[in-house]
C-alpha cells in the first residue's frame, strides 16, 4: 500500500481564507475564540463530575463507592478511545460535521442521565458512552483546529484552547453545586446538559479548518527568526506512519505517567477531602469542595495557557522536564495535609497548576512531531493514553483507598513516582531522539529534500520506492 507524504516546503500565489470563508470564519482569531467556547461547555463532563458523586451515593444506595467512580473512569474512556477514529473522520470531512455530532451528544448523555439512568449501569452508558464519545470529538476538533490555524504561536494556541476545558468549569462549578442542592443532582445534569449541547452547536457552525496549503501571512517555518527551542518536522504524518515511530510510543508513556495525579484529584476530590478530614469545612464561608473544584479549575486554565507560551520559548522538553518534576513533589505533598483545609486548598491549586499543562504540551508536541495536516487523528492517538491512565485514576485510585481504609496516600505516591520517570523522559529521552530525527529531514524542496523526507516518514518494513508523494500544494498567504 503506498504511504502518502506531504512536505511542508512550498511556494504559491496569495490567497486567504477570508476569501474562502468570509470574515467571520475566516478569523483564525474568532476559530479560536469559537473552539475556547466549545471547551468550555464540555468541561463540566470531566471537572463537575465530583459534585455528582454525593447524589448519586444517596440515590444508589448499598453501590460501593468504587463503581460510582466507575462512571468517571468510563467517560474518561470515552472521551479518549474513540478519538483517533473520530480525528480521522474530522480530518477527512471537516470539523462541522463532527462538531455538530458530538454536540448532540453531550446534550443527549446528560438528558438521559439525569432522567431514565435509574443505576450506575445506566450512567455508564449515558454518562460514559455517550457524553464520553460527544465530548471527545468536540475535544480533538478544536484542539487540532488550533494547530493548524496557529504554525506560528502553537503552544500559545492550544494552551488557549485547552484552558477552556481545563478552567472552564471554574465559571460554572458553583452554578452547578447550586443547582444540584436546589433540584437534585439527577434534574440538573438533565438541565445543564441540554444547555451546554445548545452552545457546543453554535460553535460547530462557525469552526473551519483552514484552506489546503494555507499559512499565517509573514510566517515562513524555514525562517531564521523561527525560535531554535522549537522544532518542528517538515514532514506530515499520517495516522499509520506515526504508530511506525518510537517517538510515538515514548510520548504515550510519557502522557499516562504525567496524566494521572490529576486525574486521581479530578474524578476524587470529594472522597479525597473526606480522607483528608477537611469534607465539611468552609472557607471564607464557602464549602470547601465547590471551592476547590473552582480553585483548581481556574489553576488548570491558567497552567494550560502559560506553560503553553512558555514551551514556545524555553521548548517543549525543558518546559516538561520543569513542569512534571515540581508536580511529582506537589502530588507526593498532597498525602502531608490532613486536617488543614488551607493547606487543602493551597496544595491542590498549585497541582493543577502543574498538571493542566500536559493538555497543551502534549498537542503542541504532537503537531511539531508529526505535522499539522493530520493532527487531529495523531493527537488523538496520543491522547487516548488519558483514558488508560483513567482507569487507574478512577476505579483503580477508588479501589485502592477501599483496601487502605478510605486513605488515597498510596494511588498518590504512586503517581508522584509516574510523574517523576516523565520528567526524566522528557530531558534525557524525548528531547534527543525527536531533535535527532528532525534535523535529518532535509527543509530544501526537490529531489534530494523529498528523499530524504520520505525516508524519516515511511515505515522500515515498506520500501521507498513503494511510496508516492503527493504534489505540493501552494502556500496560501492570510490576506
Amino acid at each position: 500500500m503506498a504511504t502518502h507524504v506531504t512536505s511542508l516546503a512550498g511556494k504559491g500565489p496569495q490567497d486567504s481564507a477570508r476569501k474562502e470563508y468570509g470574515s467571520v470564519a475566516g478569523n483564525r482569531w474568532i476559530q479560536l475564540v469559537c473552539g475556547i467556547i466549545a471547551m468550555i461547555v464540555i468541561s463540566n463532563y470531566q471537572y463537575a463530575f465530583t459534585l455528582f458523586t454525593p447524589g448519586m451515593k444517596q440515590t444508589f444506595t448499598g453501590v460501593p463507592y468504587a463503581k460510582i467512580a466507575a462512571v468517571f473512569s468510563a467517560f474518561i474512556l470515552f472521551e479518549t478511545w474513540p478519538m483517533p477514529v473520530a480525528g480521522y473522520f474530522v480530518d477527512k470531512f471537516g470539523i462541522r460535521k463532527l462538531m455538530t455530532f458530538g454536540a448532540i451528544c453531550i446534550a443527549l448523555g446528560w438528558v438521559l442521565g439525569g432522567t431514565i439512568a435509574t443505576s450506575p449501569l445506566g450512567l455508564y452508558v449515558y454518562y460514559g458512552v455517550i457524553s464520553g464519545t460527544g465530548a471527545g470529538i468536540i475535544y480533538i476538533s478544536c484542539v487540532a483546529n488550533a494547530v493548524k490555524w496557529f504554525p506560528d504561536k502553537r503552544g500559545l494556541a492550544v494552551g488557549l484552547t485547552a484552558a477552556g476545558f481545563g478552567g472552564g468549569a471554574a465559571l460554572t462549578i458553583m452554578p452547578i453545586a447550586n443547582s444540584i442542592h436546589s433540584l437534585g443532582w439527577a434534574r440538573a445534569m438533565a438541565y445543564w446538559g441540554l444547555g451546554q449541547g445548545i452552545i457546543a452547536c453554535a460553535a460547530a457552525l462557525v469552526l473551519r479548518h483552514p484552506p489546503s496549503g494555507w499559512v499565517p501571512a509573514g510566517w515562513d517555518q524555514r525562517a531564521k527568526h523561527l525560535h531554535k527551542a522549537v522544532v518542528q518536522s517538515k514532514v506530515n504524518f499520517t495516522w499509520i506512519q506515526t504508530l511506525g515511530r518510537p517517538e510515538f510510543y515514548l510520548l504515550y508513556a510519557m502522557f499516562f505517567f504525567a496524566c494521572a495525579g490529576g486525574l486521581i484529584a479530578t474524578g476524587n476530590l470529594s472522597q479525597i477531602a473526606k480522607s483528608l478530614h477537611v469534607s465539611d469545612a468552609k472557607v471564607w464561608g464557602f464549602a470547601i469542595v465547590p471551592l476547590a473544584a473552582t480553585l483548581t479549575s481556574l489553576c488548570n486554565a491558567l497552567s494550560r495557557i502559560i506553560w503553553g507560551t512558555v514551551s514556545d520559548w524555553l521548548g517543549r522538553e525543558y518546559t516538561m522536564f520543569i513542569t512534571f518534576g515540581v508536580e511529582a513533589v506537589l502530588v507526593y505533598l498532597v498525602t502531608r495535609v490532613a486536617g488543614s483545609p488551607i493547606g487543602f486548598l493551597v496544595l491542590f491549586s498549585f497541582v493543577f497548576l502543574f498538571w493542566g499543562e500536559i493538555y497543551s504540551l502534549f498537542s503542541a508536541t504532537t503537531g511539531d512531531v508529526f505535522g499539522p495536516k493530520n493532527a487531529s487523528a495523531n493527537y488523538g492517538m496520543v491522547y487516548t493514553a488519558k483514558g488508560a491512565a483513567s482507569v487507574f485514576a478512577g476505579f483503580g485510585a477508588a479501589a485502592l483507598a477501599a483496601y487502605f481504609g478510605g486513605s488515597f496516600a498510596v494511588p498518590f505516591y504512586i503517581s508522584a513516582v509516574l510523574c517523576g520517570v516523565a520528567a526524566i523522559f522528557s530531558l534525557f529521552v524525548l528531547r534527543p531522539l525527536i531533535r535527532g530525527r528532525i534535523a535529518n529531514e532535509t527543509p530544501v524542496p526537490g529531489a534530494t529534500g523529498v528523499r530524504t523526507a520520505l525516508a524519516q516518514a515511511t515505515p522500515l518494513t515498506q520500501p521507498p520506492t513503494a511510496t508516492k508523494l503527493k504534489k505540493e500544494e501552494p502556500v496560501t498567504k492570510a490576506g
